[in-house]
């Protein structure tokens, strides 16, 4: 199967390949971007492991990722896609993540268009979900803004830096696209 490259106006997603190892590991290093984020890595060989899950979804189907890439300047701005795929519920659940240096600028919001559609239409799923931490006050209002629904908070659910965190659940369904 080719890998579904899509584009928007600014923004062009294509496939997470070996040569970002050090973009996803500025991404996953960074302390400010792992604040919200449940994966993290100290180093650039452990990243790889990280490489090897965006593959490993491709190969058994269960989600798919693409790296955001600025159209003007060919440079890597972070990652968003699906895992947790079910062909037989119709539902993935969405993640995503920006450099720093692109937050604010709109760019989740620009890339969430298109890999929606390509849920809806190419994968015709019904449902898409987002666990976000309910500190993560930029992440729900970037969900709202793309008419995500709020569907409430999972309390205690999972522990970080070993302590107990709160997360949020969001939705859209295909009829809502």
């Amino acid at each position: 199967m080719t890998f579904p490259n899509l584009q928007t106006t600014r923004l062009k997603l294509r496939q997470i390949t070996e040569a970002d190892l050090e973009n996803v590991y500025s991404g996953l290093s960074n302390p400010d971007v792992i604040k919200y984020y449940g994966v993290n890595y100290s180093s650039l060989e452990a990243t790889w492991e990280q490489l090897e899950w965006y593959a490993e979804l491709e190969r058994n189907r269960t989600g798919i990722w693409w790296a955001i890439i600025s159209a003007e300047d060919n440079s890597f701005c972070g990652a968003m896609g699906y895992n947790n795929l079910s062909r037989e519920h119709k539902k993935a659940e969405l993640g995503f993540w920006l450099l720093p240096k692109y937050w604010g600028k709109g760019y989740v919001q620009e890339a969430l268009e298109v890999v929606l559609e390509y849920a809806f239409q190419q994968l015709h799923l019904h449902r898409i979900e987002a666990f976000v931490e309910t500190e993560n006050i930029s992440s729900q209002n970037t969900l709202q803004k793309c008419h995500f629904q709020k569907e409430g908070v999972l309390r205690d659910s999972e522990i970080k830096n070993g302590r107990f965190i709160s997360v949020t659940v969001f939705s859209k369904l295909s009829s809502e696209y």
